[in-house]
């Protein structure tokens, strides 16, 4: 008999495929794609896709044969207990807290959630460090990039976080992005119109322009400011969500990331100046609703890498403006 499980907890915000990989280990994930695929997995007694981002108290229906390799409880394992230096370090990287939300500015090179080899290196497995005094742990709402930085927004509560990430579906979250890129834009403002889908063969971790295939993917751009026709700031706001969309619009501008080997190449490094090779990728500001009512607005300082670099090529941040007065609503 099928079993139904309802979600609650941390598995709010979630990917369905990542709720059965923490739930049912043992469950190969190609076996959970073929019950999506034939319909013996469902979401409030609809078909759903793997990506489906889970909402507070969805119910799931689990094939019978799932019931045998899942593990003892629905229970996630609490992760390992974070050491005073790391913890010390997520708290400083806080934005803005209150009881209902926390907004860090995740440093380039931390993971929001794990893979393969990562064990409890990533956010998601240190998220009892920023618990405090609430009942529970934050729970994620969005991600970015391991190699982005910026601003990242948690839910404190089950309701704050179905709330958060009801917002960021619908595209009440707006999101600004400041990119150093290598060479300038032809056009030195407009909008990226360009679907995307996974590649696929050996790089099944990149994404690709796919006009037929692909889901769409909407950007607006500017350039801020430029050295010649060597490198330029770009103010970029995604108006949809889809992974690694503003690395391969900006790769498709023939201005790559400065730092973005896997959608540049050797191209994505600027020649004769003593830049980082990190990746130049900074979430600069969101703004969205608050949970409890009135807007959540919110800045976030460059990472060292990134203000060098800008100092380097005479960049100043005032040149920017505020966030979001660029682009139109739409």
């Amino acid at each position: 008999m099928a079993a139904i499980h309802k979600v609650s907890g941390d598995d709010v915000g979630i990917r369905l495929d990542r709720w059965f990989k923490r739930h049912f280990p043992d469950v190969a994930h190609g076996m959970v794609e073929k019950w999506l695929r034939t319909g013996q997995v469902r979401v409030d007694g609809k078909r759903a896709a793997s990506n489906l981002r889970l909402e507070a108290d969805q119910e799931i229906r689990i094939p019978p044969v799932a019931e045998t390799p899942a593990t003892p409880t629905l229970s996630r394992s609490r992760p390992k207990p974070v050491d005073e230096r790391t913890q010390a370090k997520l708290r400083q990287s806080i934005l803005h807290m209150d009881d209902q939300v926390i907004v860090l500015n995740k440093p380039a090179g931390l993971a929001v959630q794990g893979g393969t080899g990562m064990e409890g290196n990533h956010l998601d497995a240190m998220l009892d460090a920023l618990q405090f005094d609430a009942n529970d742990r934050p729970r994620l709402v969005h991600r970015l990039d391991k190699d982005t930085s910026g601003v990242l927004v948690l839910g404190r509560t089950q309701s704050a976080a179905a709330k958060l990430t009801a917002a960021f579906r619908s595209r009440e979250a707006r999101k600004c992005y400041w990119a150093l890129v290598v060479g300038l834009p032809k056009v030195r403002q407009g909008r990226i119109d360009a679907a995307l889908a996974k590649t696929t063969g050996a790089h099944k971790d990149k994404m690709q322009v796919d006009y037929e295939d692909g889901q769409t993917a909407l950007t607006w751009y500017r350039v801020v400011d430029h050295v010649g026709k060597k490198a330029a700031w770009l103010e970029m706001e995604p108006r949809t969500g889809r992974t690694h969309q503003l690395r391969v619009h900006a790769a498709l501008l023939e201005t790559p990331i400065q730092g973005d080997g896997k959608y540049g190449g050797v191209g994505a490094y600027l020649d004769g100046v003593e830049i980082s090779r990190k990746l130049h990728l900074h979430a600069r500001a969101i703004r969205m609703p608050h949970p409890a009512g009135g807007e959540l607005f919110v800045v976030a300082p460059m990472p060292p890498h990134m203000a060098e670099s800008f100092k380097l090529l005479g960049f100043t941040e005032q040149e920017a403006g505020q966030p979001f007065v660029s682009f139109a609503d739409d």
